[in-house]
């Protein structure tokens, strides 16, 4: 019995993949092959175990291919926007995940970084890892479509993702980084779209950003957005928020106080 519960699950995944399907549920599962929900989770365990599927979340399952074995699961960017639509959240690529989309690959990051509005634990499975990151107005953050081989991915367009970074920068791996990939974004920023990008956040982000901005010599970009601090700082702020501002020299067009060296590896 047990065998045949095993190959009825083999060819449910096989049937999936060779319709272009990755991902299911454990109630999808249990549903098609037509046995109570203790035999049907028995039978993705042994799955699981034999490396043929992966778990990424409670009762979401994804088909790894053979090209992804060693990963053991499939590549976040494949799973994630299904992850999310099955959980009725709304979602985007951000940070140095969202940097890679935009050709900027100077630091390959770790995790798979995943703005979300409400705080959520990570995930790991197999080798890939996935961070959530809380972001306030997450419905206002432009986006783009990217293409993988499993579907779609919404991801945080250039502009905003330069918002994003100087924003979270503790998880972008620091300021120094930050203005490392700003460098590499440069070319891809509109000045008008970033001013649009740069109202979806707190106006200090945009004086720091636009500074680092203008020391990576991204001069038409950071022309627009001083143009918007000038009308929107009220007050001036400090260029690294967990460093000591006693003593920092104040940069009069962005209303910054610098009290961080910051260098970039261009």
């Amino acid at each position: 019995m047990k065998s045949e519960s095993r190959l009825h699950a083999r060819d449910y995944i096989s049937r999936l993949a060779a319709g272009g399907h990755y991902h299911f549920s454990s109630a999808d599962a249990q549903s098609a092959l037509g046995v109570s929900a203790d035999a049907a989770k028995l039978a993705l365990n042994r799955l699981a175990k034999q490396g043929l599927i992966a778990s990424p979340a409670r009762g979401f399952y994804v088909i790894v291919p053979p090209e992804y074995s060693s990963l053991g699961c499939l590549p976040a960017e494949q799973f994630i926007p299904a992850l999310m639509k099955r959980l009725g959240l709304s979602y985007y690529t951000g940070l140095l995940s969202a940097a890679q989309f935009h050709g900027a690959a100077h630091h390959r990051p770790q995790e798979y970084q995943v703005m979300v509005a409400k705080s959520r634990r990570p995930i790991t499975c197999g080798a890939v890892r996935v961070a959530f990151v809380m972001r306030k107005n997450i419905s206002a953050i432009p986006l783009q479509s990217f293409n993988t081989p499993r579907g779609t991915v919404l991801v945080s367009t250039p502009e905003a993702t330069a918002v994003d970074l100087v924003g979270y920068y503790n998880h972008a791996g620091g300021l120094d980084q930050v203005a490392t990939i700003l460098g590499e974004l440069a070319d891809n920023l509109d000045p008008d779209k970033l001013v649009a990008a740069a109202q979806t956040a707190p106006v200090p982000w945009a004086q720091r950003l636009g500074y680092l901005l203008e020391r990576v010599e991204a001069s038409a970009p950071a022309h627009a957005l001083k143009s918007y601090v000038r009308k929107h700082a009220r007050q001036a702020t400090i260029l690294q928020p967990t460093a000591e501002a006693k003593g920092a020299e104040r940069d009069e067009g962005w209303k910054l106080d610098i009290n961080a060296d910051v260098e970039a590896e261009l």
